[in-house]
Protein backbone atom coordinates (compact mmCIF):
# COMPACT_ATOMS: atom_id res chain seq x y z
CA UNK A 1 0.00 0.00 0.00
CA UNK A 2 1.17 3.42 -1.16
CA UNK A 3 1.76 5.78 2.10
CA UNK A 4 1.41 9.16 1.80
CA UNK A 5 4.76 9.99 2.40
CA UNK A 6 5.80 7.95 -1.64
CA UNK A 7 2.63 10.19 -2.83
CA UNK A 8 4.02 13.75 -1.40
CA UNK A 9 7.43 12.96 -2.98
CA UNK A 10 6.38 11.18 -5.97
CA UNK A 11 4.19 14.20 -7.01
CA UNK A 12 6.78 17.00 -5.93
CA UNK A 13 9.38 15.39 -8.04
CA UNK A 14 7.27 15.18 -11.37
CA UNK A 15 6.92 17.38 -14.30
CA UNK A 16 2.71 17.00 -13.79
CA UNK A 17 0.47 14.54 -12.23
CA UNK A 18 0.11 12.81 -15.47
CA UNK A 19 3.92 12.00 -15.31
CA UNK A 20 3.15 9.44 -12.38
CA UNK A 21 2.83 5.65 -12.36
CA UNK A 22 4.09 5.33 -15.89
CA UNK A 23 5.07 1.87 -17.61
CA UNK A 24 8.44 1.74 -18.98
CA UNK A 25 9.27 -1.37 -20.34
CA UNK A 26 8.53 -4.49 -17.84
CA UNK A 27 8.65 -1.91 -14.71
CA UNK A 28 6.13 0.60 -13.31
CA UNK A 29 8.20 3.45 -12.61
CA UNK A 30 7.01 6.42 -9.73
CA UNK A 31 7.44 9.44 -11.90
CA UNK A 32 9.62 11.31 -14.90
CA UNK A 33 10.66 14.59 -15.10
CA UNK A 34 12.41 16.38 -17.63
CA UNK A 35 12.57 12.72 -19.67
CA UNK A 36 14.76 11.58 -16.26
CA UNK A 37 12.83 8.26 -14.63
CA UNK A 38 12.33 8.86 -10.68
CA UNK A 39 12.30 6.33 -8.54
CA UNK A 40 11.01 7.16 -4.93
CA UNK A 41 12.01 4.53 -2.49
CA UNK A 42 11.68 4.87 1.06
CA UNK A 43 12.51 0.90 1.92
CA UNK A 44 15.97 -0.47 1.34
CA UNK A 45 18.09 0.32 -1.37
CA UNK A 46 19.12 -3.12 -2.08
CA UNK A 47 15.34 -3.95 -2.78
CA UNK A 48 15.71 -2.37 -6.05
CA UNK A 49 19.32 -2.81 -7.03
CA UNK A 50 18.36 -5.50 -9.91
CA UNK A 51 15.66 -3.08 -11.25
CA UNK A 52 17.98 -0.04 -11.21
CA UNK A 53 20.88 -2.02 -13.03
CA UNK A 54 17.99 -2.97 -15.49
CA UNK A 55 16.88 0.70 -16.24
CA UNK A 56 20.14 2.13 -16.06
CA UNK A 57 21.28 0.46 -19.23
CA UNK A 58 19.29 2.45 -21.44
CA UNK A 59 17.14 5.51 -19.24
CA UNK A 60 18.92 8.53 -16.91
CA UNK A 61 17.03 7.37 -13.12
CA UNK A 62 17.14 9.68 -10.10
CA UNK A 63 16.58 7.22 -7.05
CA UNK A 64 14.93 9.77 -4.44
CA UNK A 65 16.23 7.99 -1.01
CA UNK A 66 14.08 9.75 1.96
CA UNK A 67 16.33 9.58 5.57
CA UNK A 68 13.86 10.36 8.05
CA UNK A 69 15.33 13.16 10.87
CA UNK A 70 12.44 13.03 13.21
CA UNK A 71 9.23 11.22 13.64
CA UNK A 72 6.16 12.36 15.27
CA UNK A 73 3.79 9.13 16.24
CA UNK A 74 0.26 9.21 16.40
CA UNK A 75 -1.17 6.41 18.21
CA UNK A 76 -4.93 5.24 17.13
CA UNK A 77 -7.23 2.89 18.89
CA UNK A 78 -7.88 0.85 15.45
CA UNK A 79 -7.28 0.88 12.13
CA UNK A 80 -8.72 4.42 10.59
CA UNK A 81 -9.78 5.20 14.27
CA UNK A 82 -9.38 8.04 17.00
CA UNK A 83 -6.07 9.15 17.91
CA UNK A 84 -5.47 8.10 21.59
CA UNK A 85 -2.21 10.34 21.58
CA UNK A 86 0.97 11.48 19.52
CA UNK A 87 4.44 11.90 20.75
CA UNK A 88 7.89 12.72 19.39
CA UNK A 89 9.91 9.57 18.82
CA UNK A 90 13.13 9.86 20.40
CA UNK A 91 15.13 8.49 17.48
CA UNK A 92 17.00 10.57 15.68
CA UNK A 93 18.35 10.06 11.86
CA UNK A 94 21.47 11.53 10.76
CA UNK A 95 22.91 12.07 7.33
CA UNK A 96 25.32 9.58 7.84
CA UNK A 97 22.76 6.84 8.75
CA UNK A 98 22.61 6.28 4.67
CA UNK A 99 25.74 4.41 4.17
CA UNK A 100 23.70 1.80 5.99
CA UNK A 101 22.23 1.40 3.10
CA UNK A 102 24.75 2.59 0.37
CA UNK A 103 26.73 -0.65 1.25
CA UNK A 104 24.08 -2.86 -0.24
CA UNK A 105 24.46 -0.47 -3.40
CA UNK A 106 28.15 -0.67 -4.18
CA UNK A 107 27.70 -3.14 -7.28
CA UNK A 108 25.24 0.02 -8.29
CA UNK A 109 26.72 3.07 -8.13
CA UNK A 110 28.05 5.46 -9.41
CA UNK A 111 26.99 5.28 -12.57
CA UNK A 112 26.47 7.82 -15.83
CA UNK A 113 22.75 7.57 -15.98
CA UNK A 114 22.32 7.29 -12.36
CA UNK A 115 21.54 10.20 -9.64
CA UNK A 116 20.83 9.20 -6.03
CA UNK A 117 18.94 12.09 -4.12
CA UNK A 118 18.92 11.88 -0.23
CA UNK A 119 16.21 13.98 1.38
CA UNK A 120 15.94 14.54 5.26
CA UNK A 121 13.09 14.54 6.11
CA UNK A 122 10.35 14.93 9.12
CA UNK A 123 7.50 12.63 9.13
CA UNK A 124 4.19 11.34 11.11
CA UNK A 125 3.67 7.93 11.77
CA UNK A 126 -0.12 7.06 12.22
CA UNK A 127 0.01 3.99 13.97
CA UNK A 128 -2.71 1.02 15.67
CA UNK A 129 -2.81 -1.89 18.01
CA UNK A 130 -1.12 -4.77 16.26
CA UNK A 131 -3.31 -7.15 18.92
CA UNK A 132 -0.79 -9.50 20.31
CA UNK A 133 0.29 -10.56 16.64
CA UNK A 134 4.29 -9.24 16.87
CA UNK A 135 6.67 -11.65 17.00
CA UNK A 136 8.69 -13.28 19.53
CA UNK A 137 11.94 -11.93 19.24
CA UNK A 138 10.20 -8.43 18.55
CA UNK A 139 9.29 -5.62 20.46
CA UNK A 140 6.68 -4.19 17.92
CA UNK A 141 2.68 -4.79 18.48
CA UNK A 142 2.00 -2.13 16.12
CA UNK A 143 0.91 -2.19 12.32
CA UNK A 144 1.85 1.26 10.60
CA UNK A 145 -1.32 2.56 8.85
CA UNK A 146 0.24 5.69 7.17
CA UNK A 147 3.24 7.94 6.91
CA UNK A 148 2.87 11.79 6.16
CA UNK A 149 5.72 14.29 5.11
CA UNK A 150 6.07 17.33 7.51
CA UNK A 151 9.35 19.14 6.29
CA UNK A 152 12.10 18.48 4.55
CA UNK A 153 14.91 19.51 5.51
CA UNK A 154 17.48 19.47 2.92
CA UNK A 155 18.73 17.46 -0.21
CA UNK A 156 21.81 15.91 -1.06
CA UNK A 157 22.37 14.81 -5.00
CA UNK A 158 25.08 12.59 -5.97
CA UNK A 159 26.55 11.36 -8.78
CA UNK A 160 30.11 10.85 -8.94
CA UNK A 161 31.98 8.81 -6.23
CA UNK A 162 33.06 11.86 -5.30
CA UNK A 163 29.71 13.18 -4.40
CA UNK A 164 30.35 10.64 -1.37
CA UNK A 165 32.25 12.93 0.71
CA UNK A 166 29.66 15.12 1.26
CA UNK A 167 27.79 12.74 3.06
CA UNK A 168 30.41 12.51 5.81
CA UNK A 169 32.49 15.54 5.79
CA UNK A 170 35.82 14.74 7.90
CA UNK A 171 38.98 16.50 8.38
CA UNK A 172 41.09 13.35 8.03
CA UNK A 173 45.24 12.32 7.59
CA UNK A 174 45.97 12.44 3.64
CA UNK A 175 46.48 8.76 4.54
CA UNK A 176 43.92 7.68 6.89
CA UNK A 177 41.81 4.24 8.27
CA UNK A 178 38.76 3.70 9.71
CA UNK A 179 40.00 4.58 13.28
CA UNK A 180 40.58 8.01 11.95
CA UNK A 181 37.32 8.22 10.11
CA UNK A 182 35.73 7.29 13.44
CA UNK A 183 37.24 10.01 15.95
CA UNK A 184 37.12 12.71 12.56
CA UNK A 185 32.98 11.57 12.67
CA UNK A 186 32.59 10.93 16.52
CA UNK A 187 31.18 7.63 15.29
CA UNK A 188 31.60 3.76 16.41
CA UNK A 189 34.46 2.00 14.28
CA UNK A 190 32.02 -0.26 12.64
CA UNK A 191 30.33 2.40 11.04
CA UNK A 192 33.95 4.10 10.03
CA UNK A 193 34.20 0.67 8.40
CA UNK A 194 31.24 0.21 6.59
CA UNK A 195 31.48 3.99 5.14
CA UNK A 196 35.36 2.97 4.10
CA UNK A 197 34.01 0.05 2.24
CA UNK A 198 31.26 2.36 0.61
CA UNK A 199 34.27 4.81 -0.33
CA UNK A 200 36.39 1.96 -1.72
CA UNK A 201 34.04 0.26 -3.74
CA UNK A 202 32.55 3.15 -5.07
CA UNK A 203 35.90 4.53 -6.03
CA UNK A 204 36.04 7.46 -3.65
CA UNK A 205 39.31 6.33 -2.23
CA UNK A 206 41.56 3.96 -3.18
CA UNK A 207 43.71 1.82 -0.53
CA UNK A 208 47.48 2.86 -0.91
CA UNK A 209 48.88 1.52 2.05
CA UNK A 210 48.52 -0.75 5.45
CA UNK A 211 49.76 0.07 8.79
CA UNK A 212 49.70 -3.23 11.08
CA UNK A 213 46.50 -4.67 10.80
CA UNK A 214 44.78 -1.24 9.28
CA UNK A 215 44.26 -0.43 5.94
CA UNK A 216 45.01 3.46 4.99
CA UNK A 217 43.24 4.95 2.61
CA UNK A 218 43.85 8.63 0.37
CA UNK A 219 40.79 9.81 -1.34
CA UNK A 220 40.88 10.06 -5.53
CA UNK A 221 41.66 13.14 -7.14
CA UNK A 222 39.00 14.91 -9.34
CA UNK A 223 40.48 15.31 -12.55
CA UNK A 224 40.65 18.71 -14.16
CA UNK A 225 39.12 19.37 -17.61
CA UNK A 226 42.06 20.42 -20.07
CA UNK A 227 40.11 23.41 -22.07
Amino acid sequence: METSLHRQLKLQYADAAGQTEVRVGRYRIDAIAAGRLIEIQHGGLSAIRDKVLDLITDHELLVVKPLVVSKQLVQQKRAAGPVLRRRKSPKRGRLIDVFEELVYFTSVFPHPNLWLEIVLVDIEEWRYPGHGRRRRWSTRDYEVEDQKLLKIHGTYRLHKAQDLRKLAPARLPRRFDTENLAQALNIERGMAQRIAYCYRKMGTVAQVAKRGNALLYEFRRTRRRVA
